[in-house]
Order: structure tokens, then C-alpha cells, then sequence
């Protein structure tokens, strides 16, 4: 069980001293600052604290999830409280999932120094291990808990309340006999080495055993030949080769005499099924795979709503981690929702509301810093402005300055477009989506008076929701591709696609323009030319129908769709939306009568090919498991290119009524067996789970469907099933699997154990293991169910 991360934890000085603990400041807003001891556990593996040294400890975090670590000056909270508390003496702990950064200020620079250095090396060699030596470190992570005196052995009664907290119920007799066949020492206690003995013998896999002596002539091992055939027959790698073969075994054998001898024994081909070449999701798939140099309105585009919230959309706090978050998550287009502040500067919030409030400018600065460190593709920052003219202009000076060479404030090549770019063209780019300034309308203040009623009539159009949402569609604009500036005398024209010359004209046709348009922000908002000249491909504009956007719209123009409209859309048009996606962008965002921040279901959206489906990314869920499930193909670029059939102008699919020519296909999946599936009540030593294994499927809605097994009574630790699930889809392009593991419970509702979500068309055949994620799409290592995938073409499959 010596691991790197074991010797590490005896000799790099950072670690000892993190292993004595340190007294350190917790600070969990302005006005809650305390005193915690922290110390990091024997283990490496987990951090603790306590009120004071000697007091009574209890788990900080673990190391597993950890995401990064970042000093006091990159901390939002800690900049706000530099008055009080030294930036160099702190640092932020950064969690993979939706859990909330942990800030702390040691009582020296060195201090906060040594905890930085350690976890840094702590997560990087978590982060670096291979399925055996996760598998390693959780073994030990359970000795050490089984361990109850600490004293480095395991007695009989210790194994049997280590059995429970591993979800497993057995005979203690059984139990028994394992112990006594694993106690080599005939000491009555298990050491390290025969613990591992005894975890093996405890997951010794039938189910695996037998799958490999069916392909092996002497139950012993596997050949070069009979690996081959495996591999070709079972896991449907029709072009394997023998070179492949051979690099499988050289990867996965752990004998390097079998390496030698070029065959797999039992322990190499298990742990080539629990690798990611032996994993459900198609290794050829996680790179970037597809064609980025198609137009932009060609892809699924990864987008998130309310990005600025970390909570509900009521009274949720504001924060820079929201875009952090994003962003590192691979989204692509990110909201901002824009007011006036104090002191002349902007800020984002959600109005109206009761969330807090954050600066424009750190929001433009953190998009700058993050922006392209998951995805070199192009951001887009989608803004719904409702500032004055002058905090506008502060708008477009922070976009212009602080995003600097990033945005993008010309067309490529400064040439007049005749479709939009492509992801690949607009590599490490950030785009404006918002309102283009119409001059002619702004303008118009000099012959007529703006009638005030305008904004009445559209908010009584949105009814409720537009008492919680403030992204509204635009007010309807001219729609001439050449903007015009009118005086009494003569007509200045400006191409939509020179924002210089645009910000010259309006500067000359208007000597005073402050004092001027002020009286008319009495009764509208006014769009600056200097933020208006920003917008370069994604033009915002409102929908009245799709024969009128054909008629009068521009392929650089976009519309945005609540949940509701465009569902219904799809209902009574559904395929002029699909022809509608095919040259133009769409943004669908969620009912603002969602103030808990909830999602819908994005692949109601994706079938009609709608770009840019957003969510709310902070909220954990069926929906959210969906969208990451989607995006994380073509190596998490956060664009996933659209089936032909919804890129094609003259398409006649219809999302509602999908018919041929598509390929129909049946899925049988056999869910044979589960492995180490996590405890849901920890603090409770006799709970041991149920499970049961659920399969849907999101696709059109004919395909729409679910599935469940039997549940496995009292058996979380190595369930078995065996059950054959059935499914007939019809576009397979659009469908998307999600395989959750519950505990069954005929009081109420199962629950949630774990899931994983995919695309079909990223799903390998054959015997495969799926690696079960947390809510919060954690990885839930070592948990995993193992199945056997088979496709049939059409729709005559059976469950035989």
C-alpha cells in the first residue's frame, strides 16, 4: 500500500509541518472571521480542524476535492476585507464541485505559503494517479477509518464495522473465513499487505471470471490471439489490430512476464475493463474530434444564465466564481446583466431583486483572466444593458481596455461577412452579443418625441415573468443592413460592420450629445455608440416570426427565446425553427418564473437545433447532468458541431415528428454488476443501500424513455444484477443516455446514489464499466456498474 503520496508524506517538509496543524483565520463573509486549528490527516488524503489544538476535530475537506488553490489577491471575499486582514497571508481553497470556496489567512506569509505549496502538490498528485492507484489510496483512505485505535492493525471486530461502512452485509461466518484465510501471520490482526489480500478476496468478480475463461484456453490467461478476438467479437473494435492488442497488454498487464510472453492474465484484463479504453464513453471522442471551421450557427453552444449568481435568482449572492466556475467548465457564452452604480462605475446583478450587487470591471477582468483556460474557442459575453449613457460609455472603456486584444471589435479581416465565422477562425476571441445602436431611432429626439408607453406595453406583455426576469427580448428595430443618420438637410450612411466610422458620425451629427439625451432618458434608455460599436456579429434582435426574420433579418443578427416560447415554437413550427437554426443563432433562456434558479431540459431545445440552450450552471440536477453529459465530447471545447440534418437549409426534419431516412436503432443494455457504491448515510454504521439501476434516455420525443432493474437487497459493495434493458430510438444523432444508481426505499422516493450522461453517438459497445459521478458531476472513484452494450440497426431487436 506504500504509495508516492506515502513517501511524500515523510519527507517533504510542507507536508510535515501541514501534518502538526496550524492555527489559521476562517473567513466566511465580512462579518464572520474565526479562529480554526487545521491540520492535515496521516492519511495525505484529508484536512481536519478544530477550535483549538487539542480540541475536538472534525473533517475540513478532502484532498480529492480540491480543484486549485489560489492566493489572497485572487480572493473576491479577502480583497474586500484588505483593511483587516493581510492579502500575502492568505489563500482560497477551490472545490471541483458547486461547494463554496473555503478562504483563509494564516498568521504569516511563510505560513500561508507552506499550506499552498502542500496542497498544490497534494492535488497534483491526486490528480496524476491511474485507476490502481486511486483504487491504492481508497483502500488505504478505508484502512485508516476501519483502523479505529490507530495502532496499524485491523481486529475481526474492526473488519465487521469496516463491512457496514462499505455498504457491505455479509454472513459472519463468511467474513470470518476470509479474514483468518487473509491473516497470513496468524497474529489475529490484518497488516497492511493482508488487508489488500482480504479486499481482493472480497471483490473477487464471478461475473469477470467467467467472461475471461470463455475466451481463454486455459482459464489461466489470455493470448495475443484470444485477446484479439475479444476485443473484435465483445467490445465491436472491428478495426483492432494486432498492434493494438499488444499495446492493451503492455498497458495493462501487471506481470512483466506476461508482458514478455505478449498474453493478459486476470488481473491485466480486469483492469483494462475498469481503464478508459475498457469505459463507456468512446476515447475518440474526448479530444477534439469534429470540424470547428464550420459557421458558428452550425453548433451546440455551451451557455450558461444568470452566470453572475452562485444561488437562487431572488436574494442569491452575486459573485465572480459564477463566471470562474463557467468558464473553467467549458462554457462559452456568459450573461451579464448590467445596471447603473455609485461612483459612475456599473454593476451586474440580477434587478429588482434582492441578489447582491458586483463591479462590471472585476466581471470583465475575471473573464479576461479565465476565458480561454479550458477552451481556446470564442467566448461570448451576452449583455443585457440597462445603464445610462455614461455608464455605458464606462462599459465599453472596461470591455475595450481590460479585454484588450481578446475582443473582438472588427469583423475578420475587416470585410463585410456573407455568414458568420467559425469557431476556429475565432480562436482566443471575445465576442459582444447586445443591441446594435439603430441611429436613425435614437436620433429621432431632434423631430419628434419618444412615445412613452413603449416600455409599458412590453412589460405587460411578459405578464409575471417579467417580474423576475430581466432578460426581455429586444424592442423591435429598422432592419436595414446600412444604418442611417437623418438631419433635415441630408442621410449619413454606416455600414453595421464599421464601428469607428459608426462612433465618428454620431460624434459630428451631434455637438452636445450629453445635455441632449438626457431629457429623453426620462422615458428610454438610450444605447451608446461606443458600446454599440462592440457588437460585431451577434446583433440582438427581437422575434416576431420566422417568416418575418427570413424576410427582414441578417445571418449576424440573433433573437433569444424564453423557455416557454420557444417550446411552443417547437410544437406548432417545429421545423421552421430547425430551417430558422440552420442560418441564424438562438438563445433560449429559462422561465423567469424559476426563482429557485431551476433548469428545464436543454435537449427539448438542442432538437430543434437551438445554439445556445442556457442554464443555470449553479444548480445540480437531471437538466444540468444532460448539458455536461452533451459538452463533454469534443474535448470540452464547449462547441459541439449539430447533425447534418439540422445544418441543412432545406432540412425537413420536424423534432415533434421525426421520420425517415433516419437510421432507427436498438439499444440492449445488460446491467450485470455494480462495485463499490457509496454509503448515503454515513453517520449511520447499520445503513447499507439497496440499489437499483435506472437507464433513460432524451432524445426527440419518441424516443424519450426509461427503465429501471430489480434493486439488490443490502448490497451496495458489489451488487449483481444481471437484467436486460431494451430500447427502439429513432434519430440516434440526438439522443442522450443518463444511467443512474439508486436506493430503493418503498417508504418514498429512491435516492440518488450516482449517474453518468453521455451521448449516444459517444458510446462504445461491448463489456464496459461506467464510472458513477456525484450531483455535482464529482467523480465517485471507485464506484462503477458494468454492463454489456449492444447496437442493432432498425428496429427488430429483442430482448433475447
Amino acid at each position: 500500500m506504500a504509495s508516492l503520496l506515502q513517501d511524500r508524506l515523510t519527507t517533504d517538509q510542507d507536508l510535515l509541518l501541514m501534518q502538526e496543524g496550524m492555527l489559521m483565520r476562517k473567513v466566511r463573509s465580512k462579518s464572520w472571521k474565526k479562529l480554526r486549528y487545521f491540520r492535515l490527516q496521516n492519511d495525505g488524503m484529508t484536512v481536519w480542524h478544530a477550535r483549538q489544538a487539542r480540541g475536538s476535530a472534525k473533517p475540513s475537506f478532502s484532498i480529492s476535492d480540491v480543484e486549485t488553490i489560489r492566493n489572497g489577491h485572487d480572493s473576491e471575499l479577502l480583497r474586500s476585507l484588505t483593511e483587516e486582514l493581510p492579502l500575502e497571508q492568505g489563500f482560497t481553497v477551490v472545490f471541483h464541485s458547486r461547494r463554496s470556496n473555503l478562504d483563509l489567512v494564516a498568521n504569516s506569509v511563510e505560513e500561508a505559503q507552506i499550506w499552498m505549496r502542500g496542497l498544490h502538490l497534494l492535488v497534483d498528485l491526486v490528480t496524476s494517479m491511474d485507476h490502481q492507484e486511486r483504487l491504492d489510496q481508497w483502500l488505504s483512505d478505508w484502512f485508516q477509518r476501519g483502523d479505529k485505535n490507530q495502532d496499524g492493525k485491523m481486529s475481526f471486530q474492526e473488519v465487521q464495522r469496516l463491512l457496514h461502512l462499505m455498504n457491505v452485509e455479509m454472513d459472519q461466518e463468511y467474513a470470518f473465513s476470509l479474514f483468518q484465510a487473509a491473516d497470513t501471520s496468524q497474529s489475529g490482526t490484518l497488516e497492511g499487505e493482508e488487508f489488500v489480500q482480504f479486499y481482493k478476496a472480497l471483490t473477487k468478480r464471478a461475473e469477470v471470471q467467467e467472461l475471461f475463461e470463455s475466451f481463454s484456453a486455459d482459464g489461466q490467461k489470455l493470448t495475443l490471439l484470444e485477446f484479439l478476438d475479444f476485443l473484435r467479437e465483445e467490445q465491436k473494435e472491428r478495426d483492432c489490430t494486432s498492434e493494438l492488442a499488444l499495446e492493451l497488454i503492455d498497458r495493462y498487464e501487471p506481470s512483466d512476464s506476461g508482458k514478455l510472453r505478449h498474453v493478459l492474465s486476470m488481473d491485466g484484463f480486469l483492469s483494462y475493463l475498469c481503464s478508459k479504453d475498457g469505459d463507456i464513453f468512446n476515447p475518440a471522442c474526448l479530444p477534439i474530434y469534429q470540424d470547428m471551421t464550420q459557421p458558428l450557427n452550425h453548433y451546440f453552444i455551451c451557455s450558461s444564465h444568470n452566470t453572475y449568481l452562485v444561488g437562487d435568482q431572488l436574494c442569491g449572492q452575486s459573485s465572480v466564481e459564477g463566471y470562474i466556475r463557467a468558464l473553467k467548465r467549458g462554457c462559452r457564452c456568459v450573461e451579464v446583466d448590467v445596471w447603473d452604480g455609485p461612483s459612475g462605475e456599473p454593476v451586474v446583478y440580477h434587478g429588482h431583486t434582492l441578489t447582491s450587487r458586483i463591479l462590471f470591471k472585476d466581471v470583465v477582468a475575471t473573464v479576461a483572466q479565465y476565458a480561454f483556460q479550458t477552451s481556446d474557442y470564442p467566448v461570448i459575453l451576452s449583455l443585457e444593458t440597462h445603464c445610462s449613457w455614461e455608464q455605458q460609455q464606462t462599459m465599453a472603456r472596461h470591455l475595450t481596455e481590460i479585454l484588450g486584444e481578446q475582443l473582438l471589435s472588427t469583423t475578420l479581416d475587416g470585410v463585410l461577412p456573407t455568414q458568420l465565422p467559425s469557431p476556429e477562425e475565432l480562436r482566443r476571441k471575445i465576442l459582444v452579443k447586445g443591441k446594435k445602436l439603430t441611429l436613425e431611432e435614437d436620433l429621432e429626439y431632434e423631430e419628434e418625441e419618444v412615445e412613452p408607453e413603449l416600455e409599458g406595453e412590453h412589460e405587460s406583455e411578459l405578464a409575471l415573468e417579467s417580474q423576475f426576469e430581466t432578460e426581455t427580448e429586444p424592442e423591435p428595430e429598422p432592419q436595414e443592413q446600412n444604418l442611417q443618420i437623418k438631419d433635415k438637410k441630408k442621410v449619413v450612411t454606416c455600414p453595421l460592420f464599421c464601428p469607428s466610422i459608426c462612433c465618428q458620425i454620431v460624434t459630428q451629427a451631434i455637438s452636445k450629445p450629453e445635455s441632449l439625451l438626457l431629457s429623453q432618458q426620462k422615458s428610454k434608455n438610450i444605447l451608446c455608440p461606443a458600446l454599440s460599436s462592440l457588437v460585431i456579429y451577434l446583433k440582438s434582435v427581437s422575434f416576431r416570426s420566422f417568416t418575418h426574420s427570413k424576410e427582414h433579418y441578417h445571418f449576424y443578427e440573433i433573437s433569444s427565446f424564453s423557455e416557454t416560447k420557444a417550446k411552443r415554437l417547437i410544437k406548432e413550427a417545429g421545423n421552421e425553427f430547425v430551417q430558422h437554426n440552420t442560418w441564424q443563432l438562438s438563445r433560449v433562456y429559462p422561465s423567469g418564473l424559476r426563482t429557485d434558479s431551476s433548469n428545464y431540459n436543454p435537449q427539448e431545445l438542442w432538437n430543434a437545433g437551438c445554439q445556445m440552450v442556457a442554464m443555470n450552471m449553479q444548480t445540480a440536477g437531471l437538466e444540468m447532468d444532460i448539458c455536461d453529459g452533451h459538452f463533454r465530447q469534443n474535448g470540452g471545447c464547449g462547441y459541439v458541431l449539430k447533425p447534418d440534418f439540422l445544418r441543412d437549409n432545406q432540412s425537413s426534419f420536424h423534432p415533434e415528428r421525426p421520420i425517415s431516412p433516419f437510421k432507427a436503432q436498438t439499444l440492449l443494455i445488460q446491467v450485470i454488476s455494480g462495485q463499490q457504491l457509496p454509503k448515503l448515510n454515513k453517520t449511520k454504521e447499520g445503513s447499507i443501500v439497496d440499489p437499483l439501476v435506472k437507464v433513460q434516455i432524451f432524445g426527440v420525443r419518441l424516443d424519450t424513455a426509461r427503465q429501471e432493474t430489480n434493486y439488490v437487497e443490502n448490497n451496495g459493495f458489489n451488487p449483481y444484477w444481471g437484467q436486460t434493458l431494451c430500447f427502439r430510438v429513432l434519430v440516434p444523432e440526438l439522443a442522450m443516455l443518463r444511467f443512474v444508481v439508486m436506493d430503493y426505499d418503498w417508504k418514498s422516493r429512491n435516492d440518488f446514489i450516482g449517474q453518468y450522461t453521455l451521448p449516444w453517438t459517444c458510446m462504445q459497445q461491448g463489456y464496459r464499466h461506467i464510472h458513477l459521478l456525484s450531483k455535482d458531476g464529482i467523480s465517485l472513484c471507485p464506484a462503477s456498474i458494468f454492463v454489456y452494450i449492444c447496437i442493432r440497426e432498425g428496429l427488430e431487436g429483442d430482448e433475447s
